[in-house]
């Protein structure tokens, strides 16, 4: 069976991203390390927002915009292990002027390992909030 592509529509209207557990990701045990659902929930907002035509290098380019993370709570569910193949699911729970609220929800076969609330704040370059761009807030489409 064919694996799936590194970045695909996830299903309930979010964007789904599908990474690997590597050595690296694990504790001692063989048990997902719980820093490492951070990487993985950073790897997945990174790849939905590209996936809407804004990366980070665009947004500081052409809008001199930064996200920083002001909240995230993370609640696990399940343990994740060495080699298990994860999809990180990212959906828009809110959209405020220089804000985001998200949902990041970790599964494997569809079951939920791990569920993160996350705050991001938009910046300019010297650290002030900055409000969105129109041409993302378009791409967010309308909630």
């Amino acid at each position: 069976m064919a694996e799936p592509a590194a970045a695909v529509p996830a299903l309930a209207g979010g964007h789904g991203f599908w990474i690997r557990v590597y050595y690296e990701d694990t504790d001692a045990g063989g048990i997902v390390y719980h820093a490492s659902y951070l990487r993985f929930a950073e790897r997945a907002r990174t790849e939905w927002l590209r996936s809407l035509g804004f990366d980070h290098t665009r947004l500081r380019a052409e809008h001199g915009l930064l996200f920083a993370v002001r909240r995230c709570v993370l609640e696990f569910r399940a343990p994740a292990v060495l080699d298990d193949l994860l999809c990180v699911e990212t959906s828009l729970v809110r959209l405020g002027g220089a804000s985001l609220d998200l949902r990041q929800l970790v599964q494997r076969d569809g079951r939920p390992l791990a569920e993160l609330s996350v705050g991001l704040v938009s910046l300019n370059l010297k650290l002030k909030p900055l409000r969105l761009p129109p041409g993302l807030i378009a791409a967010l489409g309308p909630r």
